[in-house]
């Protein structure tokens, strides 16, 4: 008989938990068995919007079916002693939440981007490794057939040696468009100024701003790409257009690889990008990117100049791994390998960019990318 998992919720900051729940609630397996928020360092003041702690929590007791909230997340392990928990509190949490987590027999499931620093990110994958249990990371990009077939077709030669990884991801910001979140029904609401100034999204101190938020990507799929670990990265952020919070809301960083580079720029400021936003592969004889959204985008393939571009459909799924609760729960089970995106080890590789680049911002030089991977016996 297949096992079952008690799942747990720990942290709602970050909407993406919507998706989370729901993908471990319809898995037959699983168990959703409480939830519990982190503090915020301050109260959020729009809690009606689909992308509140507050509406978050009311879904999920009340649509998703988790049986039960506590008041302290540390309650909630010691009490529930949960077999997974997912992982959705500001980024600054991370590192305290998943080592408390796998400390208590927890496989965890967190979001990206992994942490906010390296060294969060190294605690969470010691604790996995000393407890023996298992940590993925969630990226929205990972179930993007496009995103995947992009890489097949790399591996194939399609378009020789890769040579630059170019991603442009944002937007107005993750507070300013309603309740468009997937799966989530709520009444429209776009949070003013002050109420943005009161998440944890435009606190520095909490984890937020735009270089972690949508550089992530362009770190973890140019580490992809490449296939190799990143050497140097040189990052600028700034506040442009959000003053009432302390985060960065504009950032870039170029990185360094053995064989090639890549630059990953990051924007809550913009209302359209009126260019491909990526990731866009360029190699020794041939580009390509993707086109399109979710799961009707396709790879656009140039493999000659003044070609016109060959569409290429996204790569299928392996049967039972279509979602994260079934890839996350299929690599409990039987030890096989997450999809290398997903991987702990790979993503502390993708954090070390992060991670240099905020550094190179203070610094004004080019800094080291330093896994740390040798700490914990990699």
């Amino acid at each position: 008989m297949p096992a079952k998992y008690r799942v747990a919720v720990i942290g709602v900051a970050h909407m993406h938990v919507n998706e989370l729940m729901r993908r471990f609630a319809e898995h037959p397996q699983c168990e959703m068995v409480a939830i519990a928020d982190t503090v915020p360092e301050v109260p959020e003041i729009n809690v009606t919007s689909a992308s509140s702690r507050a509406h978050t929590t009311k879904t999920a007791l009340g649509e998703i079916g988790v049986k039960k909230q506590y008041a302290n997340w540390r309650e909630l392990l010691d009490k529930e002693r949960p077999n997974i928990v997912i992982n959705n509190s500001e980024n600054s949490l991370h590192g305290e939440i998943v080592e408390a987590s796998a400390n208590h027999g927890a496989h965890v499931m967190v979001e990206k981007p992994m942490a906010d620093t390296q060294f969060a990110a190294l605690r969470m994958v010691r604790a996995a490794r000393v407890n023996k249990t298992a940590l993925a990371v969630n990226w929205p990009s990972t179930w993007s057939g496009a995103m995947r077939a992009m890489k097949r077709l790399l591996d194939e030669g399609a378009i020789g040696r890769l040579w630059q990884v170019t991603t442009r991801y944002g937007s107005l910001g993750p507070l300013s468009y309603g309740s468009t979140h997937p799966g989530v029904k709520a009444p429209t609401a776009m949070f003013t100024d002050d109420e943005k100034a009161a998440t944890w999204w435009h606190r520095a101190n909490n984890g937020g701003g735009a270089l972690l938020d949508y550089c992530c990507y362009g770190a973890n799929l140019s580490r992809w790409y490449f296939g190799t670990a990143p050497e140097a990265a040189f990052g600028m952020k700034m506040n442009a257009n959000s003053h009432f919070g302390s985060a960065d809301d504009n950032a870039a960083i170029t990185v360094r690889f053995p064989n090639g580079m890549a630059v990953l720029v990051a924007t809550w400021s913009t209302v359209d990008h009126l260019i491909p936003t990526g990731p866009v592969l360029y190699g020794t004889s041939g580009t390509m990117r993707t086109e399109g959204r979710a799961n009707e985008a396709h790879v656009l393939l140039v493999q000659g100049k003044g070609e016109q571009p060959k569409v290429v459909p996204g790569d299928r799924f392996p049967a039972g791994r279509a979602t994260l609760a079934e890839e996350f729960i299929h690599h409990i089970e039987t030890g096989e390998p997450l999809h290398p995106t997903m991987d702990a080890d790979f993503n502390l590789e993708a954090m070390s960019i992060l991670d240099a680049g905020i550094r190179s911002h203070h610094s004004g030089k080019m800094e080291s990318c330093r896994s740390m991977l040798w700490e914990v016996g990699a």
